[in-house]
């Protein structure tokens, strides 16, 4: 079996859902498992309608209902509306509630944007049977995604991964298309959860990994992980190969291609996973693997991370002192915060937290043991490829920055031993990455 997952833009609209279902029937006697996002920008547009209800006391579905029922209408499938329409008089209903009480919790947050996952899929499985393929819709849930209640956040429970495939491979053998839910998952009580913005790729890559799949497929709206963000780049070119440690780094350092968990599940079992593009199916993509046994060029890709909020502790009680840094670091636990990146001196620290908002009770508690200085408007620039050759790297890569004029804020480098990274304005940021691409990517010297 395989597991073939795509976005929302593959699943738009009426075309993009028969183009997709082309390309699934092309693989079809590879037993595919499909996984579905909403479609569109439809998660986008029910947060917005949330808050419209919370703010106004009134909202409009109207958008949303003519998406999803113009589409079943554009695939011929008016008779199999009222699936969809009974959803919409649920979501309906949710709006109403969430307008009166001019509130939303993080648990009714989840159960809304369950909805456009559950509709896609709904709509997608009827399209196949339409054709005369064998298909049936699946909330993840009813084929063994149990979470715990960390709405907005939720994480799988371990009994998940003895449900999953128990649920799924008997599937297979029955030659039916089971179109499942990305995202979306339920706690023992009962209650939707989702598993994060982009948790549709770790859905498909943990059935992919529990079911000890042939491969994962991550269908995207480019020829695969690019060297570069092509909304930056005029050019990128797509990586042929890495492995999946580097393919996490890049997701987690500002590449959209991938949620920055979803490699996770097949790096435990090795599972192949193969990013390419429903706009260009015959494209050659990127290949993840555990490990690669051809040589990789030094740099594979260039990846950037906006609105990075960096933090200068400095303290001369760190000198020669033990349990300081546990002393910092439980500050920031205190308060929730994940610190993305950290750089040491005797008698400093400095750090960057994937967050705006209001830090002064942070800075405050701080202040009793150091001085702070809190700057946002950063941006994470990060090159990911053979960091044995990160001398002649860092040297061409500030070389850069030293010609625009560029200050670099802090640097992080030898962690991964995949990345380096580094810190300097957001505003620098796009003239930056695109400086670096021609130097590594675009002149001819590698």
């Amino acid at each position: 079996m395989i597991v073939m997952k795509f976005g929302g833009s593959s699943v738009a609209n009426a075309e993009r859902i028969r183009h997709v279902a082309g390309i699934v029937k092309s693989q079809i006697k590879r037993k595919p498992v499909l996984v579905l996002s909403a479609m569109g920008d439809t998660t986008d547009l029910l947060l917005e309608t949330a808050e419209e209800a919370v703010s106004r006391g009134t909202f409009s579905l109207s958008e949303i209902k003519e998406l999803h029922l113009k589409t079943m209408e554009e695939l011929g499938l008016s008779e199999s509306q009222t699936e969809i329409k009974e959803l919409l008089e649920k979501l309906e209903r949710l709006l109403s509630g969430i307008s009166l009480i001019r509130e939303i919790s993080a648990r009714a947050r989840d159960y809304l944007v369950s909805f456009g996952e559950r509709m896609s899929v709904r709509i997608a499985a009827a399209y196949f049977n339409s054709i005369r393929v064998r298909a049936r819709a699946w909330d993840a849930w009813d084929l063994g995604f149990i979470s715990n209640a960390n709405y907005g956040f939720a994480e799988l429970l371990n009994e998940s991964w003895t449900k999953i495939p128990q649920k799924i491979l008997p599937l297979m053998e029955k030659n039916e298309l089971p179109v499942v839910t990305g995202f979306i998952a339920q706690e023992p009580g009962g209650s939707i959860t989702t598993l994060g913005r982009g948790g549709s790729d770790l859905t498909a890559s943990t059935i992919a990994a529990a079911c000890k799949a042939e491969e994962a497929q991550f269908w995207k709206d480019t020829d695969g992980i690019l060297t570069a963000d092509p909304r930056i780049v005029k050019n990128p070119k797509p990586v042929k190969m890495m492995t999946y440690a580097a393919a996490a780094e890049l997701a987690y350092f500002g590449a959209q291609m991938l949620h920055p968990r979803a490699m996770q599940p097949c790096m435990k079992t090795k599972t192949p996973v193969v990013v390419k593009n429903s706009y260009n199916p015959d494209a050659e993509g990127t290949h993840i693997l555990a490990s690669l046994r051809r040589k990789q060029p030094p740099i594979l890709a260039i990846s950037c991370k906006r609105n990075i909020t960096l933090v200068d502790i400095v303290s001369t009680r760190m000198l020669g002192q033990y349990g300081f840094l546990a002393e910092v670091f439980s500050l920031f636990a205190k308060y929730n915060l994940s610190v993305d990146m950290v750089a040491t001196s005797e008698v400093s620290i400095s750090l960057t937290l994937d967050a705006a908002g209001d830090l002064n009770i942070l800075k405050k508690d701080l202040s009793r043991i150091a001085s702070v200085e809190i700057k946002t408007g950063k941006a994470i620039i990060t090159i990911v490829g053979d960091v044995s050759r990160s001398s002649e790297i860092l040297a061409r890569a500030f070389q850069i920055c030293r010609l625009m004029g560029v200050k670099v804020q802090m640097i992080s480098h030898g962690a991964s031993k995949l990345n380096i990274s580094f810190i300097i304005n957001d505003g620098e940021a796009a003239e930056v990455i695109r400086a670096l691409h021609e130097e590594f990517f675009e002149g001819g010297n590698p």
